[in-house]
C-alpha cells in the first residue's frame, strides 16, 4: 500500500472513495523488560526525555501501523482514512497500542 493513501482525514485530495472495507486495525501490546525499566528509571533522575521509553512507544506505534496496512491489504483496500492512534495500559508496563482506521478503496479523479 502506498503510505501516501494513509490519513487522518476523511478524504484524499484528489481521489475518490469507491468501496468501503470498514474498520483496520493493528493491535500490539507490549511490555517494558527489567533492564529497559532500570535505564529509564535512571533516566527519570535527570529529567528530560527518557530515550528508552520513547524508542519503546516510537517503535510500537509503528509496528501498529504496520499491522494496520497488513489488515487492510488482506481485505483488498489501496488506502485507509481516518486513522486514529489509542493506548491502554492494562497492567503496570504492559500497555497496548491501537491503530485503526477505514478501509477504502480509491481512484484518482
Amino acid at each position: 500500500m502506498d503510505h501516501s493513501l494513509v490519513t487522518t482525514t476523511f478524504d484524499l485530495e484528489g481521489y475518490k472513495v469507491v468501496k468501503h472495507f470498514g474498520v483496520v486495525r493493528g493491535i500490539i501490546v507490549r511490555s517494558r523488560s527489567v533492564f529497559g525499566t532500570i535505564g529509564g528509571s535512571l533516566q527519570t533522575l535527570f529529567g528530560g526525555n527518557i530515550s528508552l521509553f520513547t524508542e519503546l512507544c516510537e517503535k510500537t506505534r509503528v509496528d501498529s501501523y504496520e499491522l494496520m496496512i497488513k489488515h487492510a491489504e488482506q481485505l483488498g483496500a489501496n488506502a485507509i482514512i481516518g486513522v486514529r492512534y489509542d493506548t491502554t495500559e492494562l497492567l503496570s508496563g504492559v500497555s497496548e497500542v491501537l491503530c485503526y482506521g477505514t478501509a477504502v478503496t480509491v481512484e484518482k479523479l
